[in-house]
């Protein structure tokens, strides 16, 4: 059975029980506590194993901690934790984590790694078990890697609650010991990318239109603004680029649309081929004249998913002044029923002039991602990478497990693969065959139909098949992100609510690229 630390107090003799419960008392005004990691034994036989810095403290502080996890109970466990008290003046409160066995860190049958997982997991435990007791300041342990201490620190302490009155205790974040500054540095950008993701995503429709969304990121790009360039494209522009399919869309709504474009100027070559990004911004999906259930539909203010990663993604790359070319493209705008929507068995004309028999009203994200995509090209871009909460088939496929990957180009998957190991974001690859285009080209009005013709079968493979209509580059990855829109209890380092995912894993992708690698 584990006995609780205070327990154990408990059992000593009074004048050392009561020695220690004062200083904790009276140290716990201070607010500050201490987050450190331990391995899982290799075998029976092992002693403890801290990590480096838990080592350090526990040799500062004459072995006690060692002591106290040996009388305390069981060894702890990946992912679990237990907290001591008074065990050091500077840190009334201390929360050792556990972080799995040490070892071989790559698993090539989970596709991630397991080490940083682990680190994460642990650290976020920690921060959050500390932030219940209302510790406003912690020093979080680098456990052998400072980006991925920094990273479950930032995100297991968000939580979304801006419009509640009583919030939870905001706490900073440092690292113990000593450690790679620049890496826990770009942890903590990495963290803070995936969370204004999750901030924008989490945010009533009602706070977050299409005009709030644009101003929000040309807010945070504003400390940039010597290497970013920000247009808000209004409606008439809209009009004036031909994007029948995304102002089909917007006309439900009493919302005007907007067409983000955002161009990060990072490398010192002008003439580089940039990297797009292309996000689906639909702020609310009611699903239109095909109206969605009712049960569940407050979460379609996350229908938006693929904007705010791509644009948390672009946020974060100038943050890191990343030595790349970046465009980013986010159409944005409600898709609502009225007597101005779209009805089922319209017709439109997408920019590249081919039309569009609209069969579902709910599959609008595509719609508004054609015109998207086709603008994209006329950048000449190296490589051509969109994100969209596009279909529930995604999620009845993988689940919340990886975010779905269409793609032409095998460069282009295993980069993006690669990048998604390294951050525990995972992805997987889908088809992307001729059978599920010919599902989508038989139409009776139109070129294109918007659904495919067997429903039921296969749609987020035909959803991707549409959108390759729309496509001519080599290098193009359609990733559906619908299934990892949210996190109940899968991702331990992630409160629930909207995710904010793939953000990291597209900044990984970015960050590792160089000129030379665009150019190949």
């Amino acid at each position: 059975m584990l006995i609780p630390f205070r327990r154990v107090l408990l059992t000593t003799t009074r004048k050392h029980n009561c020695r220690l419960f004062s200083k904790s008392n009276t140290a716990f005004g201070t607010r500050k506590g201490l987050v450190l990691g331990v391995y899982e034994k290799q075998s029976d036989n092992d002693g403890i194993h801290l990590t480096e810095a838990a080592a350090a403290f526990d040799r500062s502080i004459s072995g006690k901690l060692s002591e106290m996890l040996s009388i305390s109970g069981p060894p702890l466990k990946k992912g679990k934790s237990r907290i001591f008290y008074g065990l050091h003046q500077d840190f009334p409160s201390a929360v050792v984590v556990g972080l799995g066995k040490s070892g071989t860190c790559v698993c090539g049958k989970e596709n991630w790694n397991n080490c940083k997982e682990n680190i994460r997991a642990a650290v976020s435990v920690g921060c959050r078990q500390l932030q219940d007791l209302e510790v406003a300041h912690v020093e979080v342990d680098p456990c052998g890697d400072g980006q991925s201490a920094a990273e479950g620190a930032v995100l297991g302490l968000f939580e979304y609650d801006e419009l509640k009155t009583k919030k939870k205790v905001r706490v900073t974040t440092q690292p113990y010991g000593s450690v790679d500054s620049a890496a826990w540095q770009k942890g903590v950008l990495y963290g803070d990318g995936q969370n204004l993701a999750r901030q924008l995503m989490e945010a009533p429709a009602n706070h977050i239109t299409p005009t709030v969304f644009a101003n929000s990121i040309e807010q945070k790009l504003s400390p940039f603004a010597h290497k970013v360039a920000v247009h808000k494209r209004p409606q008439s522009w809209i009009e004036s680029e031909q994007m029948g399919a995304f102002l089909s869309v917007s006309k439900g709504s009493e919302e005007p649309p907007i067409f983000l474009e955002l161009h990060y100027k990072g490398s010192l070559d002008s003439a580089q081929p940039p990297l797009v990004l292309v996000g689906k911004g639909i702020t609310f999906d009611s699903g239109g004249i095909s109206l969605k259930p009712s049960s569940g539909m407050d979460a379609m203010r996350a229908d938006m998913g693929g904007a705010a990663t791509v644009c948390s993604a672009i946020v974060t790359a100038a943050a890191l002044k990343l030595p790349i070319n970046i465009i980013g493209l986010a159409p944005l705008c409600e898709n609502m029923p009225s007597g101005k929507a779209n009805k089922p068995g319209d017709v439109v004309r997408a920019k590249n002039g081919k039309t569009i028999q609209i069969d579902n009203t709910d599959a609008e994200g595509r719609l508004i991602l054609a015109d998207a995509l086709c603008y994209a090209h006329s950048f000449k871009p190296r490589a051509i990478i969109n994100a969209a909460t596009l279909t529930g088939a995604i999620d009845v496929a993988l689940g919340s497990a990886a975010a779905g990957v269409f793609t032409n180009s095998d460069w282009l998957w295993e980069r993006l693969h690669k990048a998604s190991i390294v951050t525990g974001d995972r992805v997987w690859r889908m088809p992307l065959f001729q059978h599920y285009t010919k599902q989508i080209t038989e139409s009776a009005l139109a070129d294109l139909n918007n659904i495919g013709k067997y429903s039921r079968s296969g749609g987020a493979c035909t959803a991707a098949a549409f959108l390759r209509e729309f496509v001519t580059a080599d290098h193009w990855a359609h990733l559906d992100i619908a299934g990892v829109m949210t996190n109940k209890d899968e991702v331990p380092y992630l409160r629930k609510g909207m995710s904010g995912r793939p953000t990291r894993t597209l900044v990984e992708f970015a960050a590792v690229r160089t000129s030379r690698d665009l150019r190949v």
